[in-house]
């Protein structure tokens, strides 16, 4: 019953930030889906509701810790948004906290050069 209660409060966090945050032609959101095995991200353009990139930690070949494997779907995220034309992204974190495998993630999109 509680999983139940934190899951729902993420997805009203996740409701409230996107009210306010939306993806544009010029600066697309980066959303990230995260479960207890899996971390998955992708660049989407609001406007039109399409998927412009992604990156799952199943495209991820070698066996790594969480936070590595989060960090090598946002490195494969930036090299395919790069190939994709696309510099700049609004990030939505879905409603998680930013630290761990968020945080690794989002700082692997940035060093490979995406900006947000």
């Amino acid at each position: 019953m509680k999983a139940a209660h934190k899951d729902a409060q993420r997805i009203h966090r996740h409701h409230r930030v996107r009210a306010r945050v939306k993806g544009t032609a010029e600066r697309p959101r980066l959303v990230i889906s995260r479960t207890l095995k899996h971390i998955a991200a992708q660049i989407i353009d609001d406007t039109v509701g399409r998927t412009l990139a992604a990156a799952l930690d199943t495209e991820i070949k070698e066996k790594k810790s969480g936070k590595e494997r989060a960090a090598a779907v946002g490195a494969l995220l930036a090299e395919k948004a790069k190939k994709a034309g696309i510099t700049q992204v609004v990030f939505d974190r879905g409603g998680h906290k930013y630290h761990g495998r968020v945080a690794a993630l989002a700082d692997a999109a940035r060093s490979g050069g995406l900006q947000f």
